[in-house]
């Protein structure tokens, strides 16, 4: 599973290392009752034909063709015109919005402070300063020293100031902690500009580079570092070499041609060796070259084929590799730095139906494996010298996975851990004594007490026999008699899990009545990677009926009722929402589908926009395949309207979105509106100065969860905390 694609808000590692007097019916929610008619967007004749079959979009216009500039006056009159229609909407409601706004931000910390860490010979911590959208950086050479007086490495917030939208992309010290590479994306395209300073006196030792992403490493000097570029068509394909200490042209030193491979860059644990990858969905490749010499040809470890993923990286023992080669839940294998083809690679550790053997970690004297046991997490660790053993949690359900672990050696791991009920934790496990460490707890400055919430799995039985798993969260009070309204998340795509997690700000819903529930749904890999293989290509609709059928024996036991279930999900989860809209209108009281992946057909069949060769891996290619093409025709959301009644629904976009591209969303609003006979509301909301996460400072993005939050306790029966 690789990192680009329509489904992930990508979050690059940092490798330095009181209630509302509207009541429900208060406010409009339908369109005869809005003060501001939507907006209707033109029918403009446009078709192709494709395997013999003709497929009319008029709607097609909506995607300039400059893009990624987008210009064209009629587009954007129209983007703005639905955002006129939303502010239309919204105003009746804006006392609610502002209420649970103030609950939310009540639960963020106003300052807020990461766990130091030590990397030579510096510790460093991100802190978020009273009333800050973004964070600041720091180091110091102790631990103790007072807060005012640790080196400020890098002012987020000075650096967003004069941005609408502001994301730091990588932060990266050299090895000898003299200079700083940086990369920062303002107005969300993910085109990354990468700078490289002198910590101590601020200034740029090379002119900027653009259109990067990803993480830029350092060699072992700290004189030079390799950074990956982006294509006009956002691919990244190429590694550079830049010398940061003179006027030396960067040098290119890796190039890859096809289409469907992205490639990714990084260090070993014990920065011994730079990982060079190439990857689709299905197949994966890594060159290697020594970390004390960026000159040195690159090494091909194994080379690509079909359905092959491998992940490498370097201890005192040799290269330790993970590979599907043998089980498809991946097994454990380690080879020799002198014997490293795949002929030599030594079996280490099985995966087998039940354990899936999802991450490792790599130390001078231990190896630390992320396993998932029947779906649920486990963190197993493998000293050099003595018998394995499995860490214990306090919780029988939980998410736990590696934290910030920057130090080959080392006498602890950082963990995080969270449940549905168990805000966010780090532990520091000490390797010697076997013991938990608690380091920092998730702070709820209102307040928050777990007794008051009940958290349960259960098991929802599909259409074909097959059982999904359902993560459940509720205030003790909520009545389960089928009264109460319902929250279903999913995802179900390029085998992501969603994580039985804590939210602060899902305590918005559960304190006014909602049951808060998590399908997880074939297309993740929840249960496994065949979880994920059942999700996708040609099983790709089990994902939307597992949802569905999720819902209703949610109904059946008494947990909601028809009608009264609001659903959300984003991106390849907003294609979700798209196909079970389709197919269970009456299910639902409300939908929220954020930058959904909803033109399915149209964008899979496009292979000049870059996320689509890469993706015939897991939708199937349509260009060359008809059964490809009639089958995901069959499921595509924007394709499978048709005349008829559908639920209050709120759509979200983002103008300089490369994953889903603005125009999905727009057509699809565009098209329902033109075929929906009902007079529920429909809502597209496009950030015009965001891409796929929305906007992006924190309390910004609280803003956008409470606007969610408010349009679905208005369109349910939802009660007041």
């Amino acid at each position: 599973m690789y990192p680009y694609m329509r489904g992930a808000f990508i979050t690059f590692m940092l490798v330095i290392s009181a209630c509302s007097s509207e009541q429900p019916g208060d406010t409009p929610t339908t369109m005869e009752q809005m003060p501001v008619q939507p907006p209707v967007a033109d029918r403009i004749d446009h078709s192709f034909t494709h395997h013999g079959i003709t497929i009319d979009d008029p709607y097609a216009w909506l995607r300039d063709p400059g893009y990624p500039e987008v210009d064209d006056p009629k587009i954007i009159d129209y983007l703005e015109a639905e955002n006129t229609y939303f502010d239309a909407y919204m105003a009746p409601l804006q006392p609610l919005v502002d209420t649970v706004f103030e609950e939310l931000k009540g639960r963020q910390p106003d300052d807020d402070e990461s766990v130091p860490f030590y990397r030579n010979g510096y510790w460093y911590q991100w802190r978020f300063e009273s009333g800050a959208q973004y964070r600041t950086w720091y180091r110091s050479p102790r631990e103790d020293l007072p807060a005012d007086e640790w080196q400020v490495l890098l002012d987020e917030p000075e650096l967003a100031a004069e941005h609408e939208y502001f994301r730091l992309g990588a932060l990266a010290v050299s090895p000898d902690g003299k200079r700083l590479a940086y990369s920062t994306d303002t107005d969300g395209s993910e085109r990354f500009r990468l700078r490289v300073i002198d910590i101590e006196s601020s200034a740029e030792l090379i002119p900027t580079i653009d259109d990067t992403i990803g993480n830029p490493v350092w060699n072992e000097s700290g004189s030079e570092i390799l950074y990956t570029v982006v294509s006009e068509e956002w691919r990244p394909y190429q590694v550079w070499r830049k010398s940061v200490t003179g006027d030396v042209p960067a040098a290119l030193i890796y190039e890859e041609p096809d289409t469907a491979f992205f490639v990714g860059l990084g260090e070993s644990q014990s920065e011994k060796y730079v990982f060079v990858t190439s990857g689709s969905h299905t197949s994966r490749e890594t060159h290697f070259l020594p970390a004390d010499d960026f000159a040195a040809d690159l090494t091909l470890m194994s080379p690509r084929r079909a359905d092959h993923e491998y992940y490498v990286d370097h201890g005192n023992q040799g290269f330790v590799i993970r590979s599907n080669r043998r089980h498809t839940n991946f097994d454990l294998y380690r080879a020799d730095v002198d014997s490293y083809d795949e002929s030599s690679w030594q079996l280490h550790l099985e995966g087998d139906q039940d354990h899936y053997l999802t991450g490792f970690l790599v130390l001078s004297d231990h190896l630390i494996v992320e396993e998932r046991l029947t779906g649920l997490d486990q963190v197993r660790v493998f000293p050099a010298a003595g018998e394995p053993y499995y860490i214990d949690f306090p919780e029988s359900a939980y998410e736990v996975s590696f934290g910030t672990n920057p130090n080959f050696v080392t006498d602890h791991v950082r963990l995080s851990y969270t449940s549905m009920t168990t805000p966010a934790t780090v532990y520091d496990f000490a390797l010697a004594n076997r013991s938990l460490n608690t380091r920092k707890v998730q702070e709820i400055p209102s307040g928050y007490d777990r007794s008051l919430y009940v958290t349960e799995r259960l098991m929802a039985n599909a259409r074909d026999g097959v059982d999904v798993p359902v993560s459940l969260v509720y205030h003790k009070d909520t009545p389960l008699d089928g009264s109460s309204p319902l929250y279903l998340y999913g995802y179900g795509a390029y085998g992501f899990a969603i994580p039985p997690a804590f939210s602060p700000s899902r305590i918005s819903l559960l304190d006014r009545g909602f049951v808060f529930a998590i399908a997880h749904i074939r297309g993740g890999d929840d249960l496994g990677y065949d979880w994920y293989l059942q999700g996708k290509l040609k099983s790709r609709t089990n994902t939307f009926n597992d949802f569905v059928d999720v819902a209703r024996h949610l109904v059946a036991e008494e947990y909601t009722r028809a009608g009264n279930i609001a659903i959300a999900g984003g991106s390849a989860g907003g294609e979700l929402m798209g196909a079970v809209v389709n197919q269970a209108p009456d299910l639902w009281g409300a939908v929220a589908a954020h930058v959904p992946f909803v033109d399915v057909l149209n964008t899979i069949l496009d292979d000049t926009l870059p996320l689509t060769p890469i993706e015939w891996d897991e939708w199937g290619n349509p260009i060359t395949d008809p059964e490809a093409f009639d089958y995901i025709r069959s499921y595509s959301p924007y394709d499978q309207l048709k005349p008829g009644e559908y639920p209050p629904m709120l759509v979200t976009a983002g103008l300089n979105d490369p994953r889903v591209t603005y125009w999905e969303p727009a057509k699809y609003v565009a098209k329902l509106r033109h075929l929906k006979n009902d007079n529920n509301v429909l809502l597209l909301k496009t950030n015009m100065g965001a891409g796929h996460g929305g906007q992006s400072g924190r309390f910004d993005a609280l803003k956008e969860t409470a606007e969610e939050y408010a349009f679905f306790i208005q369109e349910l029966e939802a009660g007041n905390p």
